[in-house]
Formats: C-alpha cells, sequence, structure tokens
C-alpha cells in the first residue's frame, strides 16, 4: 500500500497542490513528478511542449478530455494543454513524466 505520509511534498504557489520532484533534466527540461492536488483544487493550466504520461496512483482528476481515476494511464500529446482539477473525495495523486517541459499558461 502506498505510504502518501512518508513522501516529502514541497508546497507550491497553487493552492492545494503540492509536489515531489524525482527527476528533472536542466538540458532537455524532461521531468519526473509526484503530483499531490487535494479534492476540488487545480494544477495550472499548462501547455506541453512534449509528450507528457500521467499515471494515476489515487483519487483522480477532470479535465477538458473527462474524468481520470486511480489505475488509469493518460498520455498527453506534444502542444495538447489543459488544467486538472482533482476529483471529490481523497487526494489525487499522480506520477507524471514530462519530456521537455511544461509551460505555464496565462488564467
Amino acid at each position: 500500500m502506498l505510504d502518501l505520509s512518508r513522501i516529502e511534498w514541497r508546497g507550491t504557489r497553487h493552492e492545494g497542490v503540492a509536489l515531489k520532484v524525482l527527476r528533472r533534466d536542466g538540458a532537455t527540461r524532461d521531468a519526473t513528478v509526484l503530483i499531490r492536488m487535494r479534492p476540488g483544487c487545480s494544477y495550472p493550466a499548462h501547455r506541453h511542449a512534449g509528450l507528457e504520461e500521467v499515471f494515476i496512483l489515487q483519487g483522480g482528476y477532470r479535465d477538458a478530455a473527462g474524468e481520470h481515476r486511480a489505475g488509469d494511464y493518460v498520455l498527453n500529446d506534444a502542444g495538447s494543454a489543459h488544467r486538472p482539477t482533482a476529483l471529490e473525495g481523497e487526494d489525487c495523486v499522480m506520477l507524471a513524466v514530462a519530456h521537455s517541459g511544461i509551460e505555464l499558461l496565462k488564467p
């Protein structure tokens, strides 16, 4: 069983969103991160420079493509944009691999 209390989460400036950076490559902008979103909270709108792979470990989120729940593997194409919002219930926790990084979009 995943023990989320053992993870050293780093808060962000976005309410209810925390990260655990597992790997970041400054040259390629690739990043592998754990993301935790409290229910009803959103990761900021962003565009993917390259492919993004997401595996949802707990809870779920919704975006323009629909709802994604624990156990789902989600692929976001390069150039795609979205604003994931955690579903009600338990925290949404996901493993995300962003190839070539992301660009935060203006609200």
